[in-house]
This record gives structure tokens, sequence and C-alpha cells, in this order.
């Protein structure tokens, strides 16, 4: 539930434009009767992301995220629902009335602030055994060996993880944690036989911290040849590992130019040692588009550091096109003949280092570079396929005076004739733009006007989109069932005039599905109240993500074909049949003991095939 009343949270709401405020985070380009842009939250070449202007939505059709204006925030900022209340209504220069927590919203607030307290005591104590026990001095010496400092030591609150495998779990119950509580941290697996046992025991502790400097987490490093080599606390009600970056606390401050992004923690401790402060990490899991946008906030210039080897740079590949998909500029640093950062500065020092990062080469460069790895120039047929592939690559770039200079350096590099390549990055390009236009909804519209204009396959290929990919958690709630619900709710929103041409046939109650009937009786309530809906007030009274994208690929969902009158009238009538027939079979098992309404609803369910609405004048 909001901290803020209904009133409040739609007047902050109507005063945020959608379509500014993504603007804002995004390029939005007009096109119909939306805007549409590459997704920011999954990576993709040709858009999906769609936001209507007269719904106050946005829609992926890609990757099924969707919402009004808080459900974006909260999703691209990382912000709670009460944080993006606050975040636009200073945007628009609301003052939000003081409110009150409710009895829920306390508990879940005060749940986390014991599970950051609690990590905050296992850090202390953790920093306790490496540096005033016996038992630590093997941790304390491994450390030193690496070339840390005390003050790097304490500075990042290292620790040690004692060797028995339920030290910590004693300690914090003795500290008054409960075993839940325990579990929940993710510090402590508890098992019945067993008892509590300790997620880490004998590894070096890294605590971290999320953006606000508190402890949310660990990584703990064996000090031999053991695996796994790093393991990390599982996610919790603090701690998502997609959407942390290790020392982003630090970095966020620091005054060198851009943020530099590492494989690990080590890299980054001895990276800040050596001065380079705005050095940060993953967590354990490859880098996301949630890591990308928290450094979007900070910077327009990032620096990859990954390893030299091949895994670390295929995931450099896949940092530099997240990190351009969210618009930030690239370079990459060349370490070698070191695999990675720390590797680098022990043997050749930091002014080396910095060397190395003023001639790192932009994200472009290095693809083609890496493309270049994999031909052999000196033959005419390999060089004619590295030159389709590095103009394919070069044809992305949409500003023209950068294409033109990287055809230039491209060409002169690796000796391709000029005009040649130019020519190809253009031909490219071209075909680019023609599946740009032709990627409103993807291949479905496609399909649909290739293979059949028949009502079947439309109405088929829209309850697909009504689905949209299929990956967000409510789609796999899903079924053959709600698929009507969901398709018609979509139709009556398309085209509000339905409401008054169904009045009387069917009613909010019809909507049967758990998830479903809420939106459908706040439309319906709308319209009874004011004539009119407005979808992307609904998604207010969702704290829940994945109930927000159900709402909205119901709201959100444009029908990207075209009907005649007779089409579209036998469209809505099979819908309603369907929905209504699925309302009576659902209803049925739940009134066996109710003679007479049973009676009533078999009456109505074969009345249904005489059901028919005209839409002719409608």
């Amino acid at each position: 539930m909001p901290f803020y009343s209904d009133d409040v949270i739609e007047e902050v709401r109507s005063r945020n434009d959608i379509v500014d405020v993504i603007g804002g985070y995004v390029s939005l380009k007009h096109k119909g009767n939306s805007y549409q842009a590459c997704c920011p939250f999954h990576h993709e070449k040709t858009p999906s992301f769609h936001v209507s202007k007269d719904k106050q939505m946005y829609h992926c059709f890609g990757c099924g995220v969707g919402g009004n204006v808080y459900t974006f925030i909260m999703e691209y900022e990382n912000y709670s629902f009460p944080e993006a209340v606050k975040h636009l209504a200073d945007r628009c220069g609301y003052q939000l009335p003081e409110q009150e927590m409710s009895s829920e919203q306390k508990a879940r607030e005060n749940y986390k602030v014991l599970l950051r307290e609690m990590n905050k005591t296992a850090a202390a104590y953790f920093h306790y055994l490496l540096t005033k026990t016996e038992h630590g001095k093997k941790a304390y010496e491994y450390l030193k060996d690496r070339g840390f400092s005390d003050e790097t030591i304490s500075s990042f609150g290292l620790g040690y993880s004692d060797i028995f495998p339920n030290d910590l779990y004693l300690y914090l119950k003795k500290k008054g944690y409960t075993d839940e509580q325990m579990k929940n941290s993710g510090l402590v697996e508890i098992n019945e036989k067993k008892g509590g046992t300790d997620k880490f025991w004998n590894r070096v502790m890294v605590p971290i911290a999320d953006i606000n400097g508190k402890v949310i987490a660990f990584g703990g490093r064996v000090m031999g040849d053991a695996k796994p080599k790093y393991l990390n606390t599982k996610e919790t009600e603090v701690f998502d590992k997609s959407h942390n970056l290790f020392a982003m606390n630090i970095a966020r401050r620091s005054k060198k130019r851009g943020i530099i992004i590492c494989e690990g923690y080590m890299d980054v401790i001895a990276m800040h040692q050596a001065g380079f402060d705005n050095a940060v990490a993953s967590l354990g899991t490859a880098f996301t588009i949630g890591q990308a946008n928290i450094i979007k906030r900070f910077t327009e210039e990032v620096y990859l550091a990954y390893d030299s080897d091949g895994a670390g740079t295929n995931a450099t590949l896949k940092a530099i096109a997240i990190l351009r998909e969210v618009g930030l500029t690239t370079r990459v640093i060349d370490m070698k003949p070191y695999k990675d950062p720390d590797e680098f500065i022990k043997n050749l020092g930091k002014e080396a280092y910095e060397e190395r990062i003023r001639n790192a080469v932009t994200g472009i460069v290095f693809e083609i570079d890496t493309i270049a790895t994999g031909y052999n120039l000196k033959d005419p047929e390999e060089k004619i396929k590295f030159t389709k592939e590095a103009a394919k690559r070069l044809s992305y770039i949409d500003e023209p005076v950068a294409r033109h200079s990287y055809v230039d350096a491209v060409s002169e590099k690796y000796n391709l004739d000029r005009d040649g390549l130019k020519d190809t990055v253009t031909k490219y390009g071209t075909l680019e733009l023609k599946n740009n236009d032709r990627a409103y909804q993807g291949s479905t519209q496609s399909n649909m006007r290739e293979n059949s204009p028949s009502y079947e396959n439309n109405i088929s290929a829209a309850n697909g989109l009504s689905e949209g990919s299929g990956r967000s958690d409510s789609n796999k709630r899903s079924s053959p069932e709600n698929k009507p619900q969901k398709l018609l709710l979509t139709w009556m929103i398309n085209d509000i005039r339905l409401f008054k041409m169904l009045d009387g046939v069917i009613s909010e109650e019809d909507f049967y599905d758990e998830d479903i009937y809420p939106i459908a009786k706040e439309l319906f309530n709308q319209y009874r109240e004011t004539g009119t809906v407005k979808p992307a007030s609904i998604l207010n009274v969702y704290d829940d993500v994945d109930k927000q994208r159900l709402a909205a690929s119901i709201m959100q969902t444009e029908l990207p074909f075209e009907m005649d009158e007779d089409e579209r009238e036998k469209a809505i009538n099979d819908l309603v049949k369907k929905t209504k027939a699925g309302y009576i079979d659902w209803k049925l098992p739940q009134c066996t003991d109710d003679a007479k309404m049973f009676q009533e609803l078999i009456v109505a369910k074969a009345g249904i095939s005489k059901l028919h609405i005209s839409l002719k004048n409608g």
C-alpha cells in the first residue's frame, strides 16, 4: 500500500506526463499513436518499447515490462513506491503532505532495517576475527601478501569467517537474532536436524554496501584453490544483485573521470588503494541493464577493465552492448600482458595504468578489433567477410559524422577500400531502418498481414499480443481461460464506446480471474462515474510490479491489425461469449448447494449461443 492518499498519488501522477518523464531517460520517437524506443530494461536492436501519451502508460512487447510513470521510475531507478512518489512530486514541484506509514509498511521497513543491522553486526564481527584473533592471522597475511594496506583493510571493512561452520550462527544467536531472521539474511542456513550452519566459513570476507553505504551482503573468497573461489550472499529483501554494484557508494563521489567497471572485488579494492576510487564491480553475476542504469545516474562515460582472457573479452562485448543501450559512452582498457587491474598495477604501477586509461579504445573499436581476430585478413575471401561484419557494426552508429569518422579509421587500420566499406555500411544501415519501420509489434503484425487477414488469425495473434512475450512473471499465471477476458478488456480500453454498447450485457463480475477482476472493476467504476477511463491511474493501487505488468499488458496493448465492420462485430461477440461462458463455468462449482442459482446459471449458459450484440452504428 502507498504511503499517501489515492488523491495525492493521482495528483502527482497527473502532473508528470509519462512521455516527458521517460523521454528524459531514453530517446523516444513519435510513431503512430505512441512513442517508441529500444527498451531500457533489456537489450534489443529494434524498438519494441511503446509509450502512450493518451493512456499515460508504457509497455515493452519484447520483455513484458509495463506500467505507468510510477512503475517506470521504480524499475529504472530501483526505487520503492514511496520513493517514486517523492521523486515525481519533487520533479513537478508538488508539496507532499506528511503521512504516517501503515502497520504493514512499518513492519516491512523495520524488517529491512533489522536485516541491515544484522549485516552490519556480521561485518564488525568478521573484521574483529581478521584483525584481533589468532584464527584470523592466515586471512590477514593473505590480504597483506596481496599488497593491501591496513588502511585499505579498515576502509573496506574486510574480515574473516572462522573455520567453525556455525561460528557466526552462534554469535548472532547471542545477539538476539532468531533462526528465521538469520535465514532470511542469507548469512545462515537452517536445517531441522543440523540446526544453523554458516553460509561463509574459512574465507576472507568482503562486505557489500548499497549506494548509501549500508552493508547489505557479503562476498567470501577462499585463500587456497578450493571451489567456488568466490561465494556471495543470496538475494534478500535488502540485496538485489542485478541492481547493486560493489563500491558504487564510494565511486559515486569520486573526482576521477567516469566509472571503471572490473570483474571482481579484489580488483576494485586494489584500484581504490592505487587512487582509482571510481572503480566498481558487478556482484557475482553478468553485468545487467539495472546496473548500467545506476551508473548512468552519476556519469556518461564508462571504462571497462575486465580480464584480458577469452571470458573477459566476451564479458566486455556484452557490457558494451548494454551500456550503449542506456546511452553511455564506453572505452576498454588494455591490460595485456597482465590478466587484470590488480596484476597490472602491482607489476607496472599506477602511472602506467593511468596511461592505459588515457589510451583506452572506444567500445566500437574494441568490437571491430575483436571481430578481426576471427579472420585471416591476408586471404581475400576472409577479408570480404570481415568487411561485411565490420560494416554491420558500423551501421548501428546513428550520428553521420561519427559513422564517417569510424569508416575512415577502420578502413585505414585494416587496409580496406574506404568507399567500398562506406557503401556496405550504408546498405546495412538502410536495411536496419527498414527493419525498424517493420518492428511495430515485432514479427506478429507482419505474420498476420502476410499469412491471413481472417478474423480467426487476427484474434489468435491478438491473444498472443495480450500475453506479451511470456517472460514476465505475471504472464506465467496466464491460461487459455483468461485470454478472452484480457483481450476483451484490451478492446474496451482501445475503444471506450464499447462500455456503453455492452452495458447490460457484460460487467466487471464476468471478469472472474483473480488478477483481472480488480482491473475490470476499476475500469467499469471509472466509466460509470466519469463516462471515460484513465488506465494509468489504475496502476496506482498496485505495489506489486508483476501485477502492474499484467495490468499494463492489458491496457497498453494496441491491436495492430485492421478489421472491417463485420469482422470487428464478430470478434467482440466471440470474446463476450467466451468471457461469460468462462465466468459461468467458474461459478457453477461454487453454488451446487444453491439449486436456484445453479439452475439460473445453466439457463444463462444455454442462452449465450443466442447472444448477439450489434455494433453497426457503434
